[in-house]
């Protein structure tokens, strides 16, 4: 099974959180909750480790660690959007870090109804747009006390009417049309984890810490219900074979079952009332990951048999029972790594040397009955993958995450090219594996195609230094682009790294850390935004 996970040193020498708002400690076992929440003083600050943690075509992640069980903490400067999920969100333009972005000014207040602010907050909120631009519809500011090294956000989610965020410890709704906060859960431990997808009823699972020590892991799950504005279960995750100082693990949903990966770990749960649905199989290759959605997949790793060597394969899983229909089994050598579409199976893979060496990259098409329908080779382009983790962070079986850069309709793959400031997005056909076209945004500019929650594949065109982005659309065999929405030019503050989601012809941006050393300007701090017409 691999090599135990190397656990990454904290640097408490550089100025931003730990995610979890405290250093990683070596777990000894569960710890009862106290019935009320303390007040905890302000831990020293514990930075992401600046290890510019990508996806497959980016080059780093994998080849920092060297098997499928290592850790590594997701890297804060990453850069890029995702729809229907969501990851990082570029609104810097280029190396010398300009902000040319879709955020309001950090003094617009959210009030459009006549409150303090009025009329006035919103022409300020719009003040910078121009004829046939989206609208800034609302910007959000943190009203939550935080601990004095900040917190991580997750999601958002878009649920009908609502977005949701979560943070720290507490998931709230917000009116899609103009921000109004609507209902709030309040959690008694800190947010840890959350799968990227909601239950087609609207219900959504995170992971919580199971105590408030150094001690405490996260180990537990809730689910809220988006919909009713309502927490509902909560139950511990069934104790993991760990090593010392690693338990957390990776969610994924799909239909009404989420699934917990770890540590030589599995398990499916029922969303609606938290019923262990399977664990781990008897027999077989151990499952270390899962891609979530229309589909539920699993990468497993399978052990030799006398001369093999280890080998990897996917699954395609039953989410009510566990049981496995379909296998792929990869190439000996070669690895998963982010399966970025469940419909069709789409993923890249890398191979590796005997010392760990990344020697190839691939993009694998897989046919509904499981078998391979192309292989996409990278030739003489470097794809640019970036992806970021369902939580703070990030587990190599977390095999889906959050990513852009690349994403997959029935019959086309999309993937953009390596660059800073320009670079293009060159679609292959499934069927044959080939390169059928070429798109580019222009001059400095860069696109990154992503999978909406419609399952169309829409591009997000960064931002010039003379004008807004765009999200658009291309066809399978490039060319020409269809703006979706044109997007206002305005100063960012606060959302050049967020996370971000577009659904029904909205796009939402939110900030994935708000860190302030003093409360005044904490609570200044812009959390989300949203753009429409």
């Amino acid at each position: 099974m691999g090599q135990p996970p190397r656990v990454p040193p904290w640097p408490q020498d550089r100025g931003a959180p730990h995610p979890t708002g405290r250093p990683p400690a070596a777990p000894q076992g569960r710890h009862p909750l106290p019935p009320t929440v303390p007040q905890q003083p302000a831990d020293p600050p514990y930075p992401p480790l600046d290890q510019g943690v990508r996806g497959p075509g980016g080059g780093d992640a994998q080849g920092l660690l060297k098997g499928r069980t290592g850790i590594v903490v997701s890297a804060v400067t990453a850069a890029a959007l995702v729809v229907g999920g969501g990851a990082w969100f570029a609104l810097s333009d280029g190396d010398d870090g300009r902000k040319a972005g879709f955020a309001a000014s950090s003094g617009a207040t959210t009030d459009t109804t006549g409150g303090p602010g009025g009329e006035s907050a919103e022409e300020d909120l719009n003040a910078q747009r121009k004829p046939g631009e989206a609208k800034v519809l609302f910007v959000t500011k943190n009203d939550t006390d935080l601990p004095g090294d900040g917190a991580y956000a997750f999601g958002p989610w878009v649920v009908g009417d609502t977005v949701v965020k979560a943070m720290y410890r507490e998931v709230a709704g917000y009116s899609v049309t103009d921000g109004t906060k609507k209902w709030s859960v309040k959690l008694d431990s800190e947010l840890c984890m959350a799968a990227p997808q909601h239950s087609p009823d609207g219900k959504i699972v995170v992971g919580v810490m199971d105590g408030y020590t150094e001690k405490s892991v996260c180990g537990d799950l809730r689910m809220i219900d988006a919909r009713a504005g309502k927490a509902g279960w909560r139950k511990p995750v069934p104790e993991q074979p760990a090593p010392r100082g690693v338990s957390d693990f990776v969610l994924a949903l799909s239909g009404s079952t989420v699934t917990v990966s770890g540590f030589d770990t599995s398990f499916g749960f029922g969303v609606s009332d938290g019923r262990q649905l399977f664990g781990k199989p008897a027999s077989g290759c151990a499952r270390f990951g899962f891609a979530g959605g229309s589909r539920l997949i699993a990468a497993a790793e399978c052990v030799p048999q006398g001369d093999e060597v280890v080998g990897q394969e996917l699954q395609e899983v039953d989410p009510a029972t566990g049981a496995a229909g379909w296998t792929y089994r990869l190439e000996p050598d070669w690895k998963v790594d982010k399966v970025f579409s469940v419909d069709p199976v789409v993923l890249f893979a890398h191979k590796e040397d005997l010392e760990g060496t990344v020697t190839d990259r691939t993009v694998l098409a897989l046919t509904d009955d499981g078998r391979l329908r192309s292989r996409i080779p990278f030739g003489e382009d470097t794809f640019e993958t970036k992806c970021s983790s369902t939580g703070a962070i990030e587990l190599l079986g977390d095999i889906q995450g959050w990513c852009a850069g690349a994403a997959a309709d029935s019959s086309t793959a999309y993937l953009a090219t390596e660059g800073t400031t320009t670079n293009e997005v060159v679609t292959f056909d499934l069927d044959t594996g080939k390169a059928t076209g070429r798109s580019s945004p222009g001059p400095e500019r860069t696109m990154l195609p992503m999978r909406a929650e419609d399952c169309t594949v829409v591009h997000h065109i960064g931002p010039s230094p003379y004008a807004g982005g765009a999200v658009s659309t291309i066809a399978p065999a490039g060319g020409e682009r269809k703006v979706l929405l044109k997007l206002p030019k305005t100063d960012a503050e606060g959302f050049h790294q967020a996370r971000a989601v577009y659904a029904d012809g909205r796009l939402f941006l939110l900030a994935p850390l708000v860190n302030s050393l003093r409360d005044s300007e904490e609570h200044e701090t812009n959390t989300m935004t949203a753009f429409g017409r």
